[in-house]
């Protein structure tokens, strides 16, 4: 039996071509940027390229937002999120934008989870040998077999009504299940409620306004695909750190790992705007730095580190006597009258002062940076206009701390403390606050500011 070699033509394999698209990205004060992009780039990618394009410091916080203003609601893309795909889920008539800002609470959990899941909305499907810290709670989440449940009560809005509704819910790896009798978790009393595959999470901007929510810590399941206010099951808690929770568990458990990994791989992106294309040039490790002495006819690393404080100190006090000089207007630099005015006037071209902002703005804009501690701003009192107001975010909260002027032998000084620790400058006093807890409840850390494409 002989076998005869047969030819076989295979078809032609035609390589797939990816179409770039045009999309535009809008700041926090509506300036835009159109940005041409591959159909499978990712939140992080895009971020990446604002990053580098406009030369910014990339702190991996930048972020990318899905804002829909018809409905008042507003989410974080998460990293790993193919921006195209968001995008075709936007209706023709819909004003929905993509927002570039920076979010200081996206991964907040993995660094403080102490401070997302209250111990009083947290129980377990299974017995516990003793007590259970947030770090387990938190590793849970992302592990497959065990998982912790969240509960609580929740406002529910009605389904095709504007009344709402207080149910006690409970939160499973499954989905989100309410009561039908008070605070039972029997099988028999556990109604549906939503699911997390085909569904995303988001935050209400408005809820009071444009739903008739009870309060103003609304969050809401919308449909991946198009769907109208009807399609929208909406919720709201009655203070910060309970929606907080819920958010913060709903995103862990649609996710997974996938979180995990972009937080600890924020360069992992799938399109050519990964680590190995492009680099974070302005993102250097302050570690690869070292101290100069440039003042003898040879220059010399300073390995002292108390001489290189110093150093820093004095070219610091240096840099702000000259920006004086040049902020000044006439008469001598010296004069007393020509230093306070300038004083009065070097922190306005800081990123962390907002001038005119109201009391509400300011907690709007920590509130979108993240409530995270340590997260502030400094703007003028509308109260007393010669006097300034440092907000700040702590325990997830924002409070708010009176700068008072205090005149010593015909000098101006700022203080926090009724005059017990005293700055010629606003920025003196903040970067002492970034070193110093003082009469705050935490240092100073992540500044809002509000940037421009």
């Amino acid at each position: 039996m002989s076998l005869s070699a047969r030819r076989v033509t295979l078809p032609a394999i035609t390589p797939i071509v990816l179409q770039n698209r045009v999309i535009k990205v809008y700041s926090e004060d509506e300036t835009s940027r159109a940005l041409e992009v591959p159909s499978d780039i990712t939140a992080r990618d895009v971020c990446q390229l604002l990053i580098l394009k406009n030369h910014y410091i990339d702190d991996h916080s930048w972020t990318l937002f899905e804002h829909l203003p018809r409905i008042g609601l507003e989410r974080t893309i998460e990293d790993h999120e193919l921006v195209i795909e968001v995008l075709s889920n936007w209706g023709m008539e819909e004003e929905n934008k993509l927002y570039f800002r920076k979010n200081y609470a996206k991964y907040e959990f993995f660094k403080s989870p102490m401070y997302f899941f209250p111990e009083h909305m947290v129980s377990f499907a299974t017995e516990t040998n003793g007590e259970i810290s947030p770090t387990q709670i938190l590793q849970m989440f992302l592990s497959s077999s065990t998982y912790p449940e969240i509960h609580g009560f929740l406002h529910a809005k009605e389904q095709g009504k504007k009344s709402w509704k207080k149910i006690y819910f409970l939160l499973r790896r499954s989905g989100l299940y309410f009561s039908t009798k008070g605070t039972s978790k029997e099988p028999r009393h556990l109604q549906f409620f939503s699911e997390f595959g085909s569904s995303d999470i988001y935050v209400s901007l408005a809820g009071k306004k444009k739903h008739g929510a009870p309060t103003t810590y609304g969050f809401c399941f919308k449909p991946n695909k198009a769907g109208g206010p009807r399609d929208l099951k909406m919720l709201c808690a009655d203070e910060e750190q309970s929606r907080t929770c819920w958010v913060t568990a709903i995103r862990l458990l649609k996710y997974g790992m996938q979180l995990y990994q972009n937080y600890m791989h924020p360069y992992q992106g799938r399109s050519g705007c990964s680590s190995q294309s492009i680099s974070p040039m302005r993102s250097i490790s302050e570690n690869s730095l070292v101290a100069m002495d440039f003042s003898g006819q040879k220059s010399r690393v300073i390995e002292n580190p108390t001489e290189a404080l110093s150093v820093a100190v004095e070219e610091g006090l240096a840099w702000r006597k000259k920006g004086c000089l040049r902020l000044g207007t006439h008469g001598s630099p010296t004069a007393s009258s020509q230093s306070s005015s300038t004083n009065i006037a070097i922190h306005r071209s800081q990123p962390w002062f907002h001038h005119k902002i109201s009391r509400d703005e300011a907690q709007r804009l920590i509130i979108q940076q993240g409530l995270v501690d340590g997260v502030f701003l400094v703007r003028d009192s509308q109260s007393n206009p010669k006097t300034f107001v440092l907000s700040m975010s702590h325990g997830q909260k924002i409070k708010h701390f009176q700068i008072i002027p205090v005149e010593d032998d015909g000098e101006m000084f700022h203080t926090l403390d009724e005059g017990h620790t005293r700055f010629t400058d606003l920025i003196q006093l903040v970067e002492f606050y970034q070193l110093n807890k003082g009469v705050l409840p935490c240092k100073l850390k992540h500044y809002c500011a509000r940037i421009a494409l």
